[in-house]
């Protein structure tokens, strides 16, 4: 029996590579893969440490599909400090896997585990 809920969630997940995604390039140390993200951002709540809560928005989500993250030749889940390079036009835009407080640097974006939404911090420009 197929599960609905699981097809609906993958050909979503499918669309948003297919028709709203960018190449991007996703670097560990000296390897690398080209690979499609969507873009798109998170307001984190964090502890202020004072007992109240504080709101902060990433400065970059990048929505890619797990399958994809392939270094070395071996799948991979995204690790802190990971960066991705993104060129906007002659602009290329460097960001390093973080997210603020103790907020882990990525999540799974659906319930079945296609795809991946990771935070990052833009560290750099050229």
């Amino acid at each position: 029996m197929t599960d609905l809920l699981q097809f609906g969630s993958d050909w979503l997940a499918d669309r948003l590579k297919e028709y709203v995604s960018r190449l991007v390039a996703y670097r560990r140390g000296t390897t690398e893969v080209v690979l499609r993200a969507t873009i798109g951002r998170t307001l984190l709540k964090l502890d202020d440490g004072y007992g109240g809560v504080r709101m902060e928005w990433t400065d970059r989500d990048f929505l890619i599909h797990a399958a994809d993250l392939v270094l070395d030749g071996h799948a991979v889940l995204p690790e802190r400090g990971d960066l991705i390079r993104e060129t906007n036009g002659i602009q290329t835009f460097e960001y390093e896997l973080m997210a603020a407080g103790n907020e882990p640097p990525w999540r799974w974006s659906d319930s079945y585990r296609k795809l991946l939404r990771i935070h990052a911090k833009q560290v750099g420009t050229e």
